[in-house]
């Protein structure tokens, strides 16, 4: 039973920190923008797909799957993006030009985006 309240908790935890629709991060991350940011590689600057986009598509697979279904990696990531949201959030951004900066576009790519109310 503990088990399980804590997976509730964990799910609640990921509602509240993604705030993007599973369409909405889906049209996102075919963006040049979402693209753009995130970690890549050993060194964070290699080619190929950031950890944070990666992250995205996982996200969305998560968000379209039931409760019932959700596996125990899945658990795991939703924790992951929790974390990575919450830490983001608490940086609080660049001062100016918020709405175009690689700060939110990272979060984004983690399925939450700070312009949101």
């Amino acid at each position: 039973m503990a088990e399980q309240d804590a997976r509730e908790t964990l799910h609640a935890d990921f509602d509240r920190a993604v705030n993007m629709s599973p369409a909405t991060l889906e049209k996102w991350l075919d963006t040049p923008e979402s693209k753009e940011v995130g970690w890549k590689g050993e060194d964070g600057h290699g080619s190929g797909e950031s950890v944070g986009h990666h992250s995205g598509t996982l996200i969305v697979a998560i968000k379209r799957k039931k409760k019932a279904d959700l596996t125990d990696d899945d658990y795991a990531h939703m924790k992951k993006v929790i974390g990575y949201v919450h830490r983001h959030l608490a940086q609080g951004g660049p001062a100016e030009d918020k709405e175009h900066s690689r700060w939110r576009y990272s979060l984004m790519n983690w399925g939450h985006d700070p312009a949101k109310a």
